[in-house]
């Protein structure tokens, strides 16, 4: 007997996405939404890797426990072995973000404790359309409207060419049970504005398809950002000095897209941390570069600063002292 079309559906995706991994075991990541727990059905459909369900309790809200028990009884009766781990989130980066930088630590440790090939995430094709709309929003850049990566280091995604109405039938078709977190339709979150408001609004705008052509645009842009980033790190290599420095005019001649990803690489490669790197600090480093007049250091996170001296751009920890700009020959040349 055939299987579900959203059954059959998944368990491809999955198949396609597991032809590319080394052999090994695989953990799939799963809250009990119906996004993960369709996903831990198709992989447990696999008869040549051992799957494990690992499923972590943020302990944010109340039940999450038996949630959590939920998830691996769940997964027992689907013949998989499954484990609950239960993590702290600091207050780091706000909620969203000091939770999910618990969850990513806590499957990293699973992944390394039982050496598995791979963690597969329930991610689908609205949840790219999402981030590509966040990103948008935001004035992110090529990078960031690229997307999620379906395969980023141990981290696969079989769902991101899959819609949220497939896996909810999944799940309604092997008879599991998905958990809606009430996060999720918390208006106060950005991303659930975004679903429940945003993307609805566009579609009714522009018609159907508005979430697979935000996916597809996510395709395009990260085969871009990737060729960029490829030719960013070949520039970085000639550039940069033993010391950290960067040739000024060796860079001057590169396009935009490359100097500030080759800045942005060089500034956190000092010590910079890159998610408080704006397009702003950016920019002037840049301008350093290719608008030099003069003018002193840059001011960048965490007391750092970018200075041009002697036709070479360096990262220190601390500012140099402002005496010491006018006495750099390229100033005096334009003074002179």
């Amino acid at each position: 007997m055939r299987p579900d079309p959203a059954v059959a559906a998944t368990r491809r995706a999955v198949r396609e996405a597991l032809s590319s991994v080394a052999p090994g075991d695989v953990i799939v990541a799963c809250s009990g939404g119906a996004d993960s727990l369709a996903l831990l059905g198709a992989a447990a459909h696999c008869r040549d890797r051992r799957v494990l369900a690992v499923t972590v309790d943020h302990g944010l809200q109340r039940g999450s426990a038996d949630q959590a028990m939920n998830v691996v009884q769940q997964a027992q009766a689907l013949g998989l072995y499954a484990e609950i781990v239960r993590v702290t989130v600091g207050d780091n980066g706000g909620p969203e973000g000091a939770a999910r930088t618990a969850r990513y630590a806590a499957l990293d440790e699973a992944a390394d404790r039982h050496e598995a090939a791979a963690v597969l995430l329930g991610h689908t094709l609205d949840d790219q359309a999402e981030t590509v709309l966040l990103g948008l929003a935001r004035g992110s850049g090529g990078r960031s409207l690229a997307g999620m990566a379906a395969v980023n280091g141990r981290y696969v995604r079989p769902f991101l060419g899959i819609d949220r109405a497939t896996t909810a039938k999944a799940c309604a078709a092997q008879g599991l049970h998905p958990w809606d977190d009430p996060h999720n339709a918390d208006p106060s979150y950005t991303r659930v504005r975004v679903r429940t408001h945003a993307l609805p609004a566009l579609s009714d705008a522009l018609g159907p398809g508005v979430p697979e052509a935000l996916a597809r645009t996510a395709d395009l842009l990260r085969a871009d950002a990737d060729a960029l980033d490829q030719w960013a790190a070949a520039v970085t290599r000639s550039v940069t000095h033993e010391d950290g420095g960067i040739d000024v005019a060796g860079l001057a001649s590169e396009p935009a897209a490359i100097r500030t990803r080759v800045l942005r690489a060089a500034a956190i490669a000092a010590g910079v941390k890159g998610g408080a790197l704006t397009a702003d600090h950016t920019h002037s480093m840049d301008a350093l570069i290719v608008d030099w007049k003069g003018q002193g250091p840059v001011a960048l996170p965490g007391s750092f600063v970018a200075a041009r001296r002697y036709g070479t751009l360096r990262f220190t920890s601390a500012p140099r002292p402002t005496a010491d700009v006018p006495g750099d020959e390229e100033t005096q040349a334009l003074c002179a």
